[in-house]
């Protein structure tokens, strides 16, 4: 058995593509899209363009645009086999693809029109029929039950507390004979996430790949986090100011939406106006609801008490173009929500632009900014930043909020390991920054005497 790291290897996060061989079968584990700057982007060409007659399935852990955006770019490549998914992914992964190739057509219209004489054009990476060519390769696949997915594979789903419809896969294959146990952690969840059940560690496995987004450090206890976010809501009370929040239309908004119910249904804080400006998020939460058997029973007896809408009386959806600009005359304090979670595209960089040189101005960000990203910037401590060729200063209040991570910290990657390493399995780390997978390592070497790999990206590692 063979596998090559097509993505999130070589210290990039974005990108997760893994490349199974076998002699009767060739697989990946997902097929995610590169996202940064323009380096990051110049690597998303189709995988395996000139064997993809040799791919029979691809499996999916979640649907995240990391996981799953190069999908398309395998119809190019004259992929038509399956796709394994669990059913809420195969939701989701139908919203994100479908919002890709939008943004992609918008953005190559907006160079096309800014664009020098003569200058190269950017069209996008793949076309709206080809994201809805894959979509109906997807395949639906039950939780804890091994299914057949390729000639000697078959692949388990358990829950992996990311996002909704998130797993770990556990490939068992017949390698010319020999049984073998591979297991992709996908992304992982903290422990007890909030609206969602706890990941579920695999205890056998020959070989494991572990993401390692914050393998070297652990969130603030989500309790504390929801303090501070309180905190700074009431601070933006007194200040009149807005609070614009870059917020990943899956999970992180459903999650911020429960926040702020639970928020005003408890008197922590007075009902305020709060804009949730994603047509994608949106949509995503009226997924979650078709998919309440996800949830953890904190959110179902939350919910049961009585609906979030009971609480969320001052909270529009803005749908339209129109009514997002609206927003833009909306006097503080108000909560604007608002796509992408890295301030890569979306709504947001409107927002951002027009409200990051005010002080009053607070912006919350929730989530993990790739490198090369406007919210890295944000993050890092930017005095100016280019938004749509414009420069910027920034004069607004920049918070960070790990605690709303989706991602299991380093204590919660440790135990997950913990489960798999009495059998002794060769271990992997992917889906990290080098300095967060080398503490991850580290830590692991001193705790289970398994030393583990730092794969290049390409790099392709025997079984």
């Amino acid at each position: 058995m063979k596998i090559t790291l097509l993505g999130a290897a070589g210290g990039e996060v974005t990108g997760s593509c893994y490349h199974v061989e076998t002699r009767q079968a060739g697989l990946l584990v997902d097929c995610g899209l590169f996202q940064g700057g323009q380096t990051e982007r110049l690597l998303n060409v189709p995988p395996l363009a000139s064997g993809a007659g040799l791919l029979h399935a691809v499996v999916l852990t979640h649907a995240h645009l990391d996981h799953t955006g190069r999908l398309p770019l395998l119809v190019q490549a004259g992929f038509r086999g399956p796709v394994y998914a669990t059913p809420a992914t195969i939701e989701m992964t139908g919203l994100i693809l479908r919002d890709a190739a939008k943004i992609q057509l918008q953005d190559a219209e907006r160079h096309a029109r800014h664009a020098a004489p003569g200058a190269e054009p950017m069209p996008p990476l793949y076309s709206l029929a080809q994201v809805e060519q894959i979509l109906r390769q997807l395949k639906p696949v039950p939780y804890n039950e091994p299914v057949p997915v390729a000639p000697g594979i078959r692949a388990r789903w358990v829950e992996a507390g990311h996002m909704l419809g998130s797993a770990s896969i556990q490939l068992l294959a017949d390698d010319a004979g020999t049984a073998r146990k591979v297991v992709f952690s996908g992304d992982l969840g903290p422990a007890n996430p909030p609206i969602l059940r706890t990941a579920e560690p695999f205890t056998q496995a020959d070989l494991v790949f572990l993401e390692s987004t914050y393998g070297d450090r652990d969130h603030l206890p989500f309790q504390e986090t929801v303090d501070q976010f309180v905190h700074l809501m009431q601070a933006a009370e007194k200040t009149r100011g807005k609070v614009l929040v870059p917020t990943f239309a899956v999970g992180r908004a459903q999650l911020l939406i429960a926040l702020l119910a639970w928020s005003f249904r408890t008197g922590r804080l007075q009902p305020l106006p709060a804009f949730l400006d994603s047509p994608m998020a949106i949509e995503a939460g009226n997924i979650y609801d078709r998919h309440p058997e996800l949830y953890d029973e904190e959110m179902l007896a939350f919910l049961k008490e009585r609906p979030l809408a009971r609480d969320l009386g001052t909270l529009k959806m803005t749908c339209t173009p129109e009514e997002s600009r609206q927003i833009n005359s909306a006097p503080g304090p108000c909560l604007v929500m608002a796509g992408s979670g890295m301030c890569t595209a979306g709504r947001i960089l409107h927002h951002l632009r027009l409200n990051l040189g005010r002080p009053e101005t607070q912006v919350l960000i929730a989530g993990f900014q790739g490198a090369g990203t406007l919210g890295r910037q944000l993050v890092e401590g930017a005095k100016t930043v280019m938004i749509y060729g414009e420069s910027v200063p920034v004069r607004a209040q920049i918070h960070t909020l790990n605690g709303f991570s989706a991602h299991a910290g380093q204590t919660d990657l440790l135990r997950w390991f913990a489960a798999l390493a009495p059998a002794r399995p060769r271990l992997v780390l992917t889906h990290g920054e080098n300095p967060q997978r080398r503490a991850l390592a580290e830590k692991i070497a001193a705790r289970d005497r398994i030393t583990a790999v730092l794969p290049a990206l390409q790099e392709t590692l025997t079984l």
